[in-house]
């Protein structure tokens, strides 16, 4: 019997798990899998608090819906009739002193047509002007592997993308625009350029990609992103579960490997995933041949603040889901969704419930992050107040402290990991890196690196059935 020993139990360990499972039993083949996670949960950064009738998210709130490999996920585990949608509504960037509306027609914050270049707020006639370049300068030198930052500027100019483009694409990106590659943002962005000669045209020509699902953009369930944990937790009935014990080491044994977990218990395997943040898989690989790689390999911090209020959510800006914030010295926060307004399901009588994201890439965090909970508490009412003109004191909130565990991938992410993944091959070829430090952040990404790294791992024990 095969022993295949997933280290890190969020997404992405959590779908290799069921995805090996699932293709163990359909092939009748003699594999064990064991699953270890440090938490006394699985789910990693997904976790859903119900304080009265309150849903609250401490990490992801939410799943794309453009990315088409969730659903069959969901039919399977029988979670259709679970899920909800987001409310749709106008997003605002807070500047100056008040809140802009994003045009509704566009996609991170980059216009689908001349049109909604035309009607934004956001940005100066002249600015406006300048952004036309994009319908006559053609690409002579940019590849996939350059700055979205730089690309996007080049072609739709300064203003546009530091007043509009930057507060929203940096808000799901973590880091600078200047140092994201294209390849590991939009990647298709160069291609409509490259295709249609222009960018705003190349998104106009497909805009049914990008609303596809009209405002259905994003989904949850009814009782929070954990139900999707939960659910895939108990279809793992012929997986060992290790909860609440932390890997230690993994080290070569021969034609084996043994994981050393915190409680003294040693475990040998066949093959490994490491499935967890790229630093917990450097510390447990203890390889300085691979140090220089991982070092390279870059995080950042983010601080999550939800704040329920005994009154109704109608006190907000008619039809507003929300706000990011930019050039502001009143406003502290990165960015704010009005979770009430945007997810129903998370307000049962739809009293005010909103979210706060303080970014390490702003001014303020190296203060925040040494502030209590009361403390951070107090920094996001006074935000609500001046951004909202909304005042009083909260019956519940959360705060969460999410400290260099937010994957930032820079200008030279994917070269790294390519450089990573030639070195464990030729050192460790049955240890297999898994998980948002490489290969995407959102939960589809994890969920898409998860059945894929179960694929590898089906074909590795087929091949070696075939050696013994």
């Amino acid at each position: 019997m095969k022993t295949v020993v997933v280290i890190g139990g969020g997404v992405t360990g959590l779908s290799t798990a069921y995805y090996l499972q699932k293709s163990i039993q359909n092939n009748n083949l003699d594999v064990n899998i064991v699953l270890v996670e440090s938490n006394d949960r699985l789910g990693g950064k997904i976790r859903t608090l119900h304080e009265g009738e309150f849903i609250m998210e401490s990490g992801a709130d939410s799943i794309v819906t453009r990315k088409t490999n969730v659903a069959p996920l969901i039919e399977e585990l029988g979670l259709q009739d679970e899920v909800v949608y987001n409310a749709t509504g106008t997003s605002y960037i807070y500047t100056e002193g008040k809140l802009k509306q994003i045009p509704r027609d566009c996609v991170f914050g980059i216009p689908l047509s001349i049109e909604s270049l035309a009607k934004t707020e956001l940005i100066s006639a002249e600015g406006k002007v300048e952004a036309l370049k994009d319908l006559y300068t053609p690409n002579d030198t940019f590849t996939k592997d350059d700055s979205v930052g730089e690309f996007l500027e080049a072609f739709l100019g300064k203003e546009l993308v530091e007043k509009q483009i930057s507060p929203v694409l940096s808000g799901v990106y973590s880091g600078k625009l200047e140092d994201l590659t294209i390849a590991s943002t939009l990647p298709y962005l160069i291609d409509y350029k490259n295709e249609y000669g222009s960018i705003i045209q190349g998104l106009s020509a497909n805009k049914a990609t990008f609303q596809g699902n009209g405002d259905k953009k994003f989904m949850s369930f009814k009782d929070g992103v954990s139900t999707l944990i939960d659910s895939m937790e108990q279809h793992l009935s012929d997986t060992e579960i290790i909860k609440g014990i932390q890997a230690e080491r993994v080290e070569k044994n021969g034609d084996q490997y043994r994981v050393t977990l915190a409680d003294g218990r040693i475990l040998d395997a066949d093959m490994v995933v490491l499935g967890t943040m790229h630093s917990t898989a450097q510390a447990l690989l203890q390889d300085e041949q691979l140090n220089e790689d991982f070092n390279q390999l870059l995080s950042s911090s983010l601080i999550s603040v939800y704040l329920g209020f005994d009154i109704p959510d109608s006190q907000l800006p008619a039809d507003g889901t929300g706000f990011i914030t930019a050039n502001s010295d009143d406003v502290k926060c990165h960015a704010c969704t009005w979770t009430s307004r945007k997810w129903e399901h998370t307000s049962e009588h739809q009293r005010l419930l909103v979210r706060l994201f303080y970014k390490s890439s702003g001014p303020h965090y190296d203060t925040l992050i040494k502030l209590s909970e009361e403390e951070l508490q107090q920094v996001a009412l006074q935000d609500i107040q001046n951004s909202l003109g909304i005042t009083g004191q909260p019956i519940t909130y959360d705060v969460m402290k999410w400290h260099n565990v937010m994957p930032n991938y820079h200008i030279r992410h994917h070269q790294i990991v390519e450089s990573l993944e030639k070195k464990m091959a030729d050192s460790y070829p049955n240890v297999i890196l898994a998980g948002c430090s490489y290969y995407g952040v959102g939960i589809p990404d994890c969920i898409a690196n998860g059945e894929k790294t179960a694929g590898l791992i089906l074909e590795k024990v087929r091949t070696n059935s075939k050696n013994d």
